[in-house]
């Protein structure tokens, strides 16, 4: 089990990333790809993706083993991680003497081929080596379905915002999910090893990711910044192959015409439950229910589910319509 000490002023400083992390969704998928569980949720995605996939995968598997530890470096929590550049950047600026110590332990536990020992020697070809493996690993694995993971972690986001609200930091600590127990001041996490992380006024960031399964994870290094990275809801489709709108208006974009269901999606820009965009726009709640489902047919919309209660957001899509609907409007008068 994991325990986060909180002190009363960590609890002012617990914050949710802005969206997914390129280097968490990389190692996550990584070792995600290398087990057999969750077939439910990623089996699709492993069936499409492990044919194309070039040497990439398998140089960053043996930095990234399925169980156990994985290096803390691969998943810096300082610079900018904007792109993926400025990301696999920071990563491969890490100071030498951490790098050695970080590959040393992984050493303990796995046997690495010999790169590696030049890579914690700060060898600039070894470096090269593994910056150019994650670029061509997000190229292949990933990149294909980034807007839907990052739809997904909107949507996950907009669920933890509205925790905040109804019951503030506290609320949002007790709302994680089944694997988290929050028991003042320290939050209990479902985790394979025994492990302390002791905040001591530094705050925490939350992290959700798309690929970290089954088990929330964080850095191994309580020295570092803290960071607590957990799972978020999958769609059970979401690695199927989008559909697309066809020529005579009759794919999935063809019934969005109509003043309602306008209304549902601008209600869906900052999240919105079913209940509440049936009271906002006075309709019913299958009404209501039929909307969002031709919305998240065309990829507009995406939905969680918590607590018996549906929760939806529009993706990056979805909020690009409505975007352009407030430029076609013009100024106000």
């Amino acid at each position: 089990m994991l325990r986060v000490h909180f002190t009363p002023e960590d609890l002012a400083r617990v914050r949710v990333a802005p969206g997914p992390d390129f280097l968490w969704e990389i190692s996550n998928s990584v070792q995600t790809l290398q087990r057999r569980d969750g077939e439910r949720v990623f089996g699709a995605w492993r069936h499409r993706v492990r044919p194309r996939l070039s040497g990439s995968r398998r140089l960053l598997s043996c930095l990234l083993p399925p169980h156990g530890y994985s290096p803390d470096f691969l998943t810096p929590t300082s610079g900018d991680h904007v792109t993926l550049r400025a990301a696999v950047d920071t990563l491969l600026s890490t100071p030498r003497p951490r790098l050695r110590a970080y590959l040393a332990r992984l050493s303990t536990s796995l046997q690495l081929p010999g790169w590696v020992e030049l890579l914690a020697g700060g060898d600039p070809d070894a470096l090269r080596r593994l910056g150019d493996a994650l670029h061509t690993y997000q190229a292949e694995a990933l990149a294909p379905y980034w807007q839907r993971v990052h739809a997904h972690v909107d949507a996950d986001r907009a669920v933890r915002l509205h925790s905040i609200l109804d019951g503030g930091t506290e609320g949002l600590l007790a709302g994680l999910g089944p694997q988290f127990r929050w028991r003042p001041p320290v939050l209990e996490v479902a985790y394979p090893v025994d492990q302390q992380l002791r905040l001591r006024g530094r705050g925490i960031v939350l992290q959700p990711s798309f690929f970290c399964w089954p088990a929330p994870t964080t850095l191994a290094d309580g020295g570092l910044p803290p960071v607590l990275v957990y799972p978020i809801h999958h769609s059970p489709d979401w690695a199927e192959p989008a559909r697309r709108a066809r020529s005579d208006g009759s794919g999935p974009l063809g019934p969005l015409l109509g003043h309602t269901r306008a209304g549902v999606l601008r209600a869906t820009r900052t999240g919105c439950s079913t209940v509440e965009a049936a009271r906002l726009l006075d309709v019913t709640h299958p009404a209501v229910s039929q909307h969002l489902n031709v919305l998240r047919a065309a990829g507009l919309v995406s939905t969680v589910r918590k607590s018996g209660r549906s929760f939806h957001v529009a993706t990056a899509e979805g909020r690009a319509l409505l975007a352009t609907e407030g430029r076609a409007a013009g100024p106000p008068a």
